[in-house]
């Protein structure tokens, strides 16, 4: 049986109790997916899964999305994304968001191992869209219920930038295009509304001029990345982190170059308890 330890009041929760390489049964795995869907984000330490437990452990909520448009994967393992970064190499995550919302389907959880992390640095903070929804005032929630807004690749930008110039940015823009969801959503499983924009990919509501749409974008960034509703980690080898996307964002905080922070992630497309 899992030990579930809430960290903050608003999200997040440790599990201990449980060897994810030994101890992957139906009803443990159960057991995660529920304190997962109660705590939005949940974390477990000490934990040295191989490959094929993390690709496991990810088949168990859903189907594991392909390889990833900008990031590459370990060799191998198609599946599980490589995030290594630090010396040169500087990280685009330190940005509030959520994972892909310039799909028309963003994935529902991603897991992600810390293989070898700085001593000092590198922490993840994740923040509850539904608490954000639950503090507005009444008034603002009456004002975006019903609106939509587009999301695109936005920062990723970058990275087709470096690899080709403009002409491959205007491509990926192209081929990825964008999605249009709603501000203001329910989650399927546990029914809580929630703020459902991020700093990283929304970039515009519809129907409102452009300085209309960004103060409303930009207070709500602002609203969403209150201390009350967030939970930071403090990574250490063999840490990992399960969160559900539909209903968090997150910020991973570049504070450890030159050091290298070296992750791995398996992200799961679909919830297929609900699907």
């Amino acid at each position: 049986m899992l030990t579930i330890e809430k960290i903050t009041g608003a999200i997040g929760a440790e599990i201990s109790g449980v060897s994810l390489n030994n101890d992957l049964t139906t009803e443990v795995c159960n057991e995660i997916y529920d304190a997962l869907i109660d705590n939005q984000v949940i974390f477990f330490r000490n934990q040295n899964i191989t490959p094929e437990v993390h690709i496991q452990l990810a088949e168990s909520f859903g189907e594991p999305e392909p390889p990833h448009p900008v990031y590459p994967h370990v060799e191998g393992y198609e599946n599980i994304v490589l995030l290594k970064s630090g010396g040169g190499d500087v990280p685009d995550t330190n940005d509030w968001h959520k994972d892909m919302t310039f799909k028309t389907n963003p994935p529902f959880t991603s897991i992600l191992h810390a293989v070898n992390i700085p001593k000092v640095g590198g922490d993840t903070l994740w923040s509850s869209t539904s608490a954000a929804y639950d503090n507005l005032s009444d008034g603002w929630k009456d004002q975006l219920e019903g609106l939509e807004a587009m999301h695109d690749i936005g920062t990723f930008r970058n990275d087709f930038y470096k690899k080709g110039g403009i002409e491959a940015v205007n491509n990926a823009l192209k081929d990825t295009g964008s999605a249009v969801h709603r501000i203001i959503d329910t989650h399927p499983v546990s029914g809580l509304k929630y703020l459902n924009v991020n700093q990283s990919f929304t970039r515009h509501i519809v129907g409102m001029i452009q300085g209309e749409s960004d103060r409303i974008l930009h207070y709500l960034y602002q609203h969403m990345a209150k201390p009350e509703f967030q939970v930071r980690f403090r990574w250490r080898n063999n840490s990992i982190a399960i969160w559900d996307n539909r209903i968090t964002h997150h910020y991973a905080i570049c504070d450890y170059l030159p050091n290298i922070r070296h992750m791995q992630r398996v992200t799961v497309l679909n919830d297929k308890r609900v699907s």
